[in-house]
């Protein structure tokens, strides 16, 4: 048997996370034009994904948690596969797709090979379908981003690195660190955090230069502060998204909206691009409560956000390296330009705050649970929570694949617990949209929600329009 690598708590966490109504994989969708073969893609696969070492494993549990063990039977058609989607009587072929996913997003990859599987759908809309799913545990958004654009045409091989260099990057230092909140080292750590992640991540890999910090007793405080808003965190508001899952999951995408008119509405408003986004997805769930007979006024939900806790060039890695931080979505706001100024002042409370790492440091710790003691801590972060979502940035132009054009593509972010909403927004060839995955118990038809994305943006324009132009003079 190959030799085996030790699998890092955090991984370890996710990796055990599964459960009857949700299953930890990210499931994504690229729509190719003109069709490729399976063929072609398995020795794309071959060529371009398995220089990560980490495809070629499989997780292996033990008394102490897990470990990557190098799969010595492995198949390239197992792990590449031919799908066909089956329509239903006056269904297209999007919906048909769409139910595709929604399927292999509660079925189960194979525990005895490496997690991880891609389905091609030869004949969709012209061209091709791929669908890939990919257990939490092999990395986060950020890492599976970068190393599914490797294998894309002209996509560049993961950089080569000694062994020595290898076990220090992959080893837990950020967990270690977070996880010693008493030591001097990890406060002015996590008190880095503030300044930036990034830069936070260069100095915990360097604790020698956090010494002579003037803001400590500040700083503890702070932390003290965090990690009791944290644990005192009351539960979320009851809606319909709120209950328990069925394990049937349902799945639905956007159209792209043109990146550059939702830059000008955040510079008009003085608001980043996620604040206009943010305050669509609230729009959109707000509207989708009201159609189905509950008021939303007044009402909030909170969504646990993925919160990146490492330099981008560092992404191939892979590896889990984000914490999660709790963000309050005003869904009862009707009017647009409230609403957007209302998630701009609840990301400003979030920034410097301290509990994207602690959340990290939870799940580090949970992954030295036994399996019920890690299900009842992280079952915490699900009472507290409506919805899970991520706003990834990927590529600013169109990409290709085996020779044909990646004209758009989606991914679906799993929830964990009873958590039955994920909400995905990612930018691509200058375009930005959404993806929804709900729960079957409560939104049967999540593209009834995704359909009102549109229409909030659009509002949300034109009111931008109307405002006064900076330097207008009055009449």
């Amino acid at each position: 048997m190959s030799e085996a690598e030790r699998m890092s708590r955090v991984d370890t966490a996710w990796l055990r996370m599964d459960n009857d109504v949700n299953l930890m994989m990210i499931v994504g969708v690229w729509l190719l034009t003109p069709a490729i073969t399976v063929q072609a893609l398995r020795e794309r696969v071959q060529d371009k994904l398995l220089k990560y070492e980490r495809f070629r494993q499989k997780a292996v549990h033990d008394a102490m948690g897990a470990s990557w063990v190098g799969d010595d039977a492995f198949d390239i058609e197992h792990h590449v596969t031919v799908l066909t989607t089956e329509r239903q009587p006056g269904h297209s072929e999007r919906q048909a797709l769409q139910h595709l996913c929604g399927e292999l997003a509660m079925t189960p990859l194979d525990p005895s090979r490496p997690l991880w599987q891609f389905h091609l759908v030869e004949d969709y809309e012209g061209g091709s379908a791929v669908i890939a799913r990919i257990h939490h545990c092999i990395g986060d958004g950020i890492a599976l981003i970068s190393v599914m654009m490797s294998i894309t045409d002209g996509g560049s091989d993961p950089p080569k690195r000694r062994r020595r260099e290898a076990a220090e990057d992959d080893g837990d230092w950020l967990s270690d660190a977070v996880l010693k909140p008493l030591t001097d080292i990890a406060t002015k750590a996590i008190a880095m955090y503030g300044g930036g992640v990034a830069k936070s991540i260069e100095v915990l890999s360097r604790p020698h230069a956090l010494a002579g910090s003037k803001d400590m007793a500040r700083t503890g405080m702070k932390i003290a502060s965090d990690v009791a808003a944290l644990a005192l965190m009351s539960d979320d508001s009851p809606t319909l998204l709120k209950g328990r899952p069925d394990g049937h999951k349902r799945v639905a995408w956007s159209e792209p909206m043109p990146l550059e008119q939702v830059k000008a509405i955040g510079k008009g408003l003085g608001c980043t691009v996620n604040d206009v986004l943010l305050s669509c997805v609230a729009g959109a769930i707000g509207g989708w409560l009201a159609a189905q007979g509950q008021d939303p006024a007044g009402k909030e939900i909170r969504a646990m956000v993925p919160v990146n806790l490492r330099p981008l060039e560092k992404a191939w890695q892979l590896g889990n390296r984000f914490g999660l931080a709790p963000l309050v979505l005003p869904v009862g706001i009707p009017n647009p330009l409230e609403r957007v100024h209302a998630v701009r002042q609840r990301m400003d409370d979030l920034k410097g705050s301290y509990q994207p790492l602690l959340a990290f440091a939870v799940l580090a710790l949970s992954g030295l649970f036994v399996k019920p003691v890690q299900d009842m801590v992280l079952g915490m972060f699900s009472k507290k929570a409506t919805a899970v979502m991520t706003n990834v940035p990927g590529p600013a132009v169109p990409l290709k694949m085996c020779g044909s054009t990646l004209r758009q593509n989606m991914f679906w972010v799993p929830a964990s617990g009873d958590i039955g909403v994920g909400v995905s927004i990612l930018s691509y060839g200058g375009g930005v949209q959404f993806g929804l995955i709900t729960d079957r118990a409560l939104c049967a038809e999540p593209q009834d929600i995704i359909d009102r994305f549109q229409p909030e943006f659009e509002r949300l324009l034109w009111l931008t329009m109307m405002l006064p132009w900076a330097g207008q003079a009055d009449h």
